[in-house]
């Protein structure tokens, strides 16, 4: 029988099947590479635009790439491996000057003179929080209340004291370790906490935002941990264990099963969604003047009130939910490039991590998980659920729920660990906000 040469139509057309199969991102990657190629070649030839034509190819390339090896890596992917290192690598190329400069002035551009951060601040806040089911919203809050304030109280105490003991003051303990924890991720949490912070403070936002991502990382990784430990102590001890129910009673399987957002895409929607979340931002903007309040942590608490009170059309709440799911999906690893690139200082994040960091972060995540624990077991919930969910306050934003939620096999309980992250992580960051322009 005659062979196949490798050099057969057949053999050829195969391999480039095959090739073309395997994707960066949303890209094949043969179109991944040509783009990058034009991309490379421009910078170099000092014909990269530097507005945000440039800046997106360069911020999304890098970010689709790098967010495809951090999910791919053995257990980094894990621990939110794609998000650590689009933080992480665009810090290190400019710590040790490595980036072009073409790519970085156009970086540059994009992220601080057209703010696409803020953009992307406006549909994540908007969007998340408008696209809650209003039924999950207020039943799921009335039930994780209780958890959610035993567990902070608890992990506040916890984190405080242990960070005395490490030489950190109560009040940086608290303002620049802990509210970032549980402030719901990176960009729900750390970008708006570090505006209002800067407008308070009077420090650049770049500096503060190294200061408050590692915590952010760090908690993260330990939330994953711990879900994983208390899903092998339910396991072991059934009696603790709901297999991924919350409440003891059952009341809590129609709430579970509700998700109105599960809806084609509609592009028209999507526009009205999109001026929604830009309208947020701009009213928080303007009620800052008369406040005193950051706008950013006003833009929450408006579209939360919005929400409760039932004031927003479902269909433009669904718009704004499909901007927010877009933007998520699309600009979450581009965006975390940029804020790496430009606002994590390389030197100020490897200072960051000490021992003393450490214990302080794992002893407030951990006493966090714990009081969920046992408070759960005291409100008639099964406690390793109510642990778990506890546990996703401290997560970074929806990856770090989703993250959480798998080590535990309980990606049931979403629209409880949404309440935990989103919800709790707006209070802490309003609540932190509030206190800082009060004793600065």
């Amino acid at each position: 029988m005659e062979a196949t040469s490798i050099d057969s139509p057949h053999t050829r057309q195969g391999l480039w099947q095959s090739i073309s199969s395997y994707k960066i991102g949303p890209l094949p990657l043969p179109i991944y590479v040509a783009i990058a190629a034009i991309t490379v070649i421009a910078a170099l030839n000092k014909k990269l635009p530097n507005d945000i034509i440039g800046g997106f190819a360069v911020l999304m390339l890098a970010g689709f790439l790098l967010g495809e090896i951090g999910s791919r890596l053995p257990v980094f992917k894990h621990i939110g491996g794609a998000a650590i290192l689009c933080l992480f690598v665009p810090s290190a190329l400019i710590g040790f000057k490595l980036m072009d400069p073409e790519m970085l002035k156009a970086i540059t551009t994009t992220m601080k003179t057209a703010n696409l951060q803020y953009l992307y601040i406006a549909c994540l806040v908007a969007g998340s929080i408008l696209g809650m089911s209003h039924k999950v919203l207020v039943q799921g809050f009335m039930r994780m209340f209780l958890p959610l304030l035993i567990g902070s109280i608890a992990a506040i105490a916890v984190g405080i004291s242990v960070g005395w003991l490490f030489g950190y003051t109560p009040k940086h303990t608290f303002f620049f370790i802990i509210i970032p924890i549980f402030g719901g991720g990176i960009g729900e949490g750390i970008l708006p906490l570090s505006i209002g912070y800067s407008e308070i403070l009077g420090r650049p936002q770049a500096e503060l935002i190294a200061m408050l991502v590692p915590a952010a990382l760090l908690g993260n990784v330990v939330a994953i941990l711990s879900s994983g430990v208390l899903r092998w102590i339910g396991d072991k001890k059934p009696h603790l264990n709901g297999n991924g129910y919350l409440v003891k009673s059952g009341e809590d399987v129609d709430l579970l099963k509700t998700d109105h957002t599960s809806v084609p895409i509609d592009l028209g929607l999507m526009g009205a969604g999109l001026l929604v979340s830009c309208a947020f931002f701009i009213l928080g903007a303007v009620l800052s003047e008369y406040t005193g309040i950051p706008g950013p942590i006003l833009m929450i608490i408006s579209a939360a009130l919005l929400k409760v009170f039932k004031l927003i059309p479902e269909k433009i709440e669904l718009g704004a939910y499909q901007m927010y799911k877009f933007v998520s999906s699309n600009l979450t690893f581009a965006i975390l490039v940029g804020l790496g690139a430009l606002f994590v200082s390389w030197k100020d994040l490897v200072h960051a991590f000490t021992p003393g960091y450490f214990a302080v972060c794992a002893a407030t995540v951990i006493s966090l998980v714990a009081s969920g624990f046992f408070a759960g077991k005291w409100l008639n919930m099964y406690p390793v659920e109510a642990g778990i969910v506890t546990a996703c306050h401290s997560g970074l934003g929806g990856t770090g729920d989703v993250a959480i939620l798998s080590a535990s096999n309980r990606m049931g309980l979403m629209p409880f660990a949404q309440i935990s992250t989103r919800i709790g992580g707006a209070v802490m960051i309003v609540c932190a906000t509030l206190l800082l322009k009060l004793f600065n």
